[in-house]
C-alpha cells in the first residue's frame, strides 16, 4: 500500500498572501518601451511637418472666397496662445484682373487663443505682417463688384483682433476707368502703452482722377475690422492737385466706407477744381478754406455746419450729396455775412478782380489780365454742358450784405435749382440803393445750345444812393423801377446776351436833382461856373424814361427822356450787345434864357469797355463860326450867339413810373 501523508496543514501569513497580490514591478522591457514612446512623442512634436496641413487649409481658403491661397511654409507654436507662422504667402486676384495676386507678404504670424476657439469664438491677441502687399482695383466694366468684395462673404462669427503691427507694408488703389492709381507706404508705429494698438502710419502718392494725389495718415490699428459696429479713428492729410483735404475722425468698417464722421478742412485755389475729383459741378471761385463736419450714411453725404472764406466773402452752411440717383443731388443752404460781389463772377464765366488786396489764383490772374487787354466787356467762356447736365441741385443763398464799392448792392437772395440740365435762378433777388432787383433767370442746358430767359423787375431803387461819391447823393432823390425781359441762345454771357431778344424799360417818377449835375451835362458853361461859385439848387425832377426793343442783341430806343423844370433832354439811338457798341444821341432843349450855353446833341458812342461822352461837334462848330463872327464886330456881340431862349416843352410821363 502507499504511504499516506498525514500532516495537517499549515495555516497562512497575512504577510504572504500579501507578496501574492502586490502587482509585480515593470520589468527592464516594459520601462524600455515606456520611454521609447515618450521619446518618440518628443521627437515627433519636435519634427512634425506643419506644411503637411498646407493642402487642406488652403483648399478650405478657397471654397470660401473663390480665391487661391499659396503657402509656402507652414509652422506652429503650441502653447496656451498658440502662433500660426506662415512664410510666402500669396492670394489670388479676380479672375478677371490683369494682375495675378491680391495679396502677399513675407511672413504673417497670428495668435490664436485655442481654449476659445473650441468654444467657436475667434480670439487673436495680435498679428504680426511682414511686408505685405495689396491690390485693391475696381473692375472693368461699371456695375461689377471689386477684387475686395469677399471680405464680406464670411459666416458672421465675431474676429477679436487686439493688436496688429506691420512692418514694411505697401497698399495700392486703382481705379481705370476712373484714372485713378495711389500707391501707399504703410507702417505700424509706437504704442502709447505696452498693450495697446500701435497707430497705422500711411504715407503714399499716385494720381486721383487724373490729378496728382498724396496722402498722410496717422490712424489707429484697426481693430475688429469684419465688426461694423467699431470706430476706426483716422487722421488723414491728403492734396489732389492744389485742393487740400485734413480729416479728422472716425470710420466705421474701413473695407466699405459707408459710414464716417470726421472734422474736414479743405482748401484750394479754385472750387471747380472739385469737379473731376468728386463729380461736383460748382462754379469757378477765388482761393478758397473751408472747415465742417463731413458725415456719410451709406448713399448720403453731409458737410455740416462748416464755414469759412471764399475769397473775400465769408461762406457757412449746411451741404447734404446724395448719391443714390442716376445723378448726385446736392442741397446745400449758404449764409455769406459780407458777400464780397466779384467773387460771384464764376457764375458768369468771369475771373474775380485781381487788384489791390483782392483775391484770385495764378491762372484767374493771367484770365483777367488777357481780359482786360481785349476790347470787349463780355464774358465769353463758353459753360460746360457737361457740368451742368453731370448733377441736381437745391441751394438756398443768402447774402446779408454785399461789398460792391461800383455798385450800390445792399444784399442778396437766391435759389438755384438745376435738374438733368435744367438750371433755374428761382428767384435771383438783390438789394440795390434801398430798393430791390426781383428776377429769374432759366437756363437750358439739355439742347447743343443753352436756351435762356431772363425775366428782372427793379422797384423803389433811390436816384441819390447810385452815386458812389456822398457829396453827390444829397444832389439827387426819387424812385426808378423797371422792367427786363430777354431770351437768347448760345453757350455764353456774350453770346446769350448777343442773341437776346425782349424789351427793357427803366423810368423815375418825380424826384429832384442838383442844378450842377444837369448844367455839366447841357455843358452851360455860365450855369455851372455860377452853381460851383455860390453853391447848388435843387431842380425839381418830372420824370425820366428808356424804353428799349431788343431784337437779336440789338437795343433799339423807342422812347428816351429826362425832364426838369429847367431841362428837357431827348434821345435815340442803338445799343448792340452782339458788337458791345454806343449810338446815341442826346438832345438838350433848355427851359431858360443862359448866356455861354453850348447845348449842342450829346453823343454817347464807343463801346461798353470804353464808352465816349462828346458833343455833336458838327453843331459846336457852326456856333463857334457864328460866335468869331461876332466878336469881329464887338466881343461882347459874340455872347448873342450862345444865347438860349428855352424852347423845349415839358414831356409826358404820364405817371407810368412814378409807382
Amino acid at each position: 500500500m502507499g504511504r499516506v501523508n498525514t500532516t495537517a496543514p499549515t495555516a497562512t501569513s497575512p504577510a504572504s498572501r500579501w507578496k501574492r497580490l502586490r502587482p509585480r514591478k515593470p520589468g527592464r522591457r516594459t520601462l524600455i518601451a515606456i520611454g521609447l514612446m515618450l521619446a518618440a512623442i518628443v521627437v515627433l512634436l519636435l519634427l512634425w511637418d506643419w506644411n503637411w496641413f498646407k493642402g487642406p487649409l488652403e483648399r478650405a481658403v478657397q471654397a470660401r472666397t473663390g480665391r487661391a491661397l499659396h503657402i509656402g511654409n507652414l509652422d506652429v507654436d503650441l502653447g496656451r496662445t498658440s502662433t500660426v507662422c506662415g512664410d510666402r504667402v500669396t492670394f489670388a486676384n479676380a479672375a478677371w484682373a490683369k494682375q495675378p495676386q491680391m495679396a502677399s507678404a513675407d511672413r504673417v504670424e497670428i495668435d490664436i487663443r485655442l481654449w476659445p476657439l473650441l468654444r467657436g469664438s475667434v480670439q487673436l491677441p495680435e498679428i504680426r505682417l511682414t511686408r505685405p502687399a495689396v491690390l485693391l482695383q475696381t473692375a472693368p466694366r461699371e456695375g461689377e463688384p471689386g477684387n475686395w468684395r469677399f471680405l464680406g462673404n464670411g459666416d458672421g462669427k465675431t474676429v477679436q483682433l487686439r493688436r496688429l503691427y506691420i512692418s514694411d507694408g505697401r497698399l495700392q488703389f486703382i481705379d481705370a476707368r476712373d484714372r485713378t492709381d495711389i500707391d501707399l507706404a504703410v507702417h505700424s508705429g509706437q504704442a502709447d502703452a505696452a498693450d495697446a494698438a500701435p497707430p497705422l502710419l500711411i504715407r503714399g502718392k499716385g494720381r486721383w482722377r487724373g490729378a496728382a494725389f498724396t496722402l498722410k495718415d496717422d490712424s489707429e490699428s484697426p481693430l475688429e475690422l469684419s465688426n461694423s459696429d467699431h470706430p476706426f479713428r483716422i487722421h488723414l492729410d491728403a492734396r489732389a492737385g492744389a485742393p487740400h483735404a485734413i480729416a479728422r475722425g472716425t470710420l466705421t468698417n474701413p473695407f466699405q466706407l459707408q459710414v464716417l464722421d470726421l472734422q474736414l478742412q479743405l482748401s484750394g485755389q479754385d472750387m471747380d477744381e472739385l469737379y473731376p475729383l468728386i463729380g461736383l459741378a460748382i462754379p469757378s471761385s477765388p482761393p478758397y478754406r473751408l472747415e465742417g463736419r463731413l458725415k456719410r450714411d451709406h448713399q448720403r453725404w453731409r458737410y455740416e455746419k462748416f464755414s469759412g472764406r471764399v475769397g473775400d466773402s465769408d461762406l457757412a452752411g449746411d451741404v447734404q450729396v446724395d448719391v443714390a440717383g442716376k445723378r448726385p443731388r446736392l442741397t446745400a443752404n449758404l449764409l455769406s455775412k459780407r458777400l464780397d460781389f466779384d467773387d460771384l463772377a464764376g457764375f458768369i464765366g468771369a475771373p474775380p478782380k485781381t487788384g489791390g488786396d483782392e483775391s484770385a489764383n495764378a491762372s484767374q490772374k493771367a484770365q483777367a489780365a488777357q481780359l482786360a487787354a481785349r476790347p470787349t466787356l463780355l464774358p465769353d467762356t463758353p459753360y460746360n454742358l457737361g457740368k451742368l447736365r453731370a448733377m441736381d441741385a437745391d441751394v438756398r443763398w443768402k447774402a446779408a450784405h454785399i461789398n460792391a464799392p461800383r455798385l450800390p448792392l445792399d444784399d442778396m437772395d437766391a435759389h438755384l435749382l438745376l435738374d438733368n440740365g435744367l438750371l433755374r435762378l428761382e428767384p435771383l433777388n438783390f438789394g440795390v440803393a434801398g430798393g430791390d432787383i426781383r428776377s429769374t433767370i432759366r437756363m437750358d442746358a439739355r439742347r447743343p445750345q443753352i436756351a435762356t430767359t431772363l425775366t428782372a423787375h427793379l422797384r423803389k431803387i433811390q436816384l441819390g444812393q447810385l452815386f458812389p461819391d456822398a457829396e453827390l447823393v444829397d444832389q439827387a432823390s426819387g424812385g426808378i423801377g423797371g422792367e427786363l425781359r430777354l431770351s437768347g441762345t448760345g453757350n455764353s454771357m456774350a453770346a446769350m446776351l448777343g442773341s437776346s431778344n425782349g424789351d427793357v424799360a427803366i423810368g423815375m417818377g418825380r424826384g429832384h436833382i442838383g442844378n450842377l449835375l444837369m448844367e455839366l451835362a447841357g455843358l452851360d458853361i455860365a450855369e455851372s461856373l455860377k452853381f460851383l461859385l455860390t453853391g447848388d439848387k435843387q431842380i425839381p425832377l418830372r420824370c425820366a424814361f428808356a424804353d428799349f426793343g431788343v431784337r437779336d442783341g440789338l437795343m433799339q430806343s423807342r422812347a428816351l427822356a429826362f425832364d426838369t423844370t429847367d431841362t428837357l433832354v431827348i434821345g435815340e439811338g442803338d445799343i448792340s450787345l452782339k458788337q458791345e457798341k454806343l449810338d446815341l444821341l442826346l438832345r438838350p432843349r433848355p427851359k431858360d434864357i443862359s448866356i455861354l450855353a453850348l447845348r449842342s446833341p450829346l453823343r454817347i458812342g464807343g463801346s461798353f469797355k470804353a464808352p465816349a461822352f462828346r458833343p455833336d461837334f458838327k453843331a459846336l462848330g457852326l456856333r463857334g463860326a457864328i460866335a468869331l463872327t461876332l466878336g469881329s464886330i464887338t466881343p461882347p456881340a459874340a455872347l448873342l450867339a450862345t444865347i438860349e431862349t428855352g424852347p423845349g416843352k415839358d414831356a409826358d410821363c404820364g405817371g407810368k413810373y412814378a409807382r
